[in-house]
C-alpha cells in the first residue's frame, strides 16, 4: 500500500464553510499531498490558494483524518493521511482552477454543509473545528 501524507484547510468565511465537489459528485474539503520538504501548514494554504483561489489564513490545527482507496490508475492500494487546518478567509470569493477536476464549490451556511459533505469523518471533523473556530473568532472579538 502506497502511504501519502497529505494537508488541507477547513476555510471559514463568517458563518460559511468552503466546499468543493469533485468529479465523483463528493462534496469535500480542499487538501493535497505533501511533497518532500514541504510544510504541512505550508502545503494547507497552498491547496487552498490552488484549487480554489481563496486566500486564507490558518487560524487553528483541526486534526487528522485517514482513508484508504484502490487507485486506478495505479493499480495498487492508497491510503491518505491528512492534517487538517483550520482557516479563515476575508471574505467569500473564490474560484475554482479548472485544471484540478473540481466541478462544483462555494462558501456554505454551517447546516447545509453539514448535510452536503459526503463522507462521515470529514463531517465530525467539520463539526468539531466549527465550533473551535467560533470559540478563536469570539476570543478574538473580545
Amino acid at each position: 500500500m502506497l502511504v501519502r501524507n497529505c494537508a488541507g484547510g477547513l476555510v471559514f468565511c463568517d458563518d460559511k464553510v468552503f466546499l468543493l465537489k469533485n468529479e465523483k459528485d463528493e462534496w469535500v474539503l480542499p487538501k493535497g499531498v505533501i511533497r518532500r520538504g514541504d510544510i504541512s501548514s505550508e502545503v494547507a494554504v497552498r491547496r487552498v490558494n490552488e484549487e480554489a483561489g481563496i486566500y486564507a489564513q490558518i487560524v487553528s490545527a483541526a486534526g487528522n483524518t485517514n482513508y484508504e482507496f484502490f487507485s486506478v490508475t495505479r493499480q495498487k492500494p492508497i491510503c491518505n493521511k491528512i492534517t487538517w487546518y483550520i482557516m479563515k478567509s476575508q471574505n467569500d470569493e473564490f474560484k475554482l482552477n479548472p485544471e484540478e477536476n473540481f466541478i462544483d464549490g462555494g462558501y456554505y451556511r454551517f447546516d447545509d454543509a453539514m448535510k452536503m459533505v459526503t463522507y462521515s469523518q470529514d463531517k465530525s471533523l467539520l463539526n468539531l473545528s466549527y465550533k473551535k473556530y467560533k470559540e478563536i473568532i469570539c476570543q478574538v472579538a473580545v
